[in-house]
């Protein structure tokens, strides 16, 4: 397969995860969008490794572990969320906002 596909997609999960992160209220919603933004990336830089240096095993090693960070960070995000629903009853953004400071 051609690099410009790879990208393509790669192109495509990020600018559909920024507008899912920018426009949506719902807390799990703005994680699901940040969570497509981070696969675009993960999917660019596997295939940018894969093209470049196809027989070094670096690139599939720094691939494996961003997405373990990704599913950590999302395992504490929707932790936290979980918490401050079950606490208060806040499930929007908006409504959040008063929980800083």
């Amino acid at each position: 397969m051609m690099l410009e596909l790879f990208l393509l997609l790669a192109a495509a999960l990020f600018s559909v995860g920024l507008y899912g992160a920018l426009s949506q209220q719902s807390i799990v919603m703005i994680m699901m969008g940040v969570e497509l933004m981070i696969a675009g990336v993960i999917t660019a830089a596997a295939a940018l490794w894969h093209f470049l240096a196809p027989a070094a095993a670096d690139g599939q090693v720094i691939v494996v572990a961003a997405v373990v960070a990704m599913a950590v960070e999302m395992a504490m995000g929707f932790a936290v969320t979980t918490a401050v629903f079950r606490s208060r009853d806040i499930d929007t953004a908006d409504a959040a906002e008063d929980l800083k400071g």
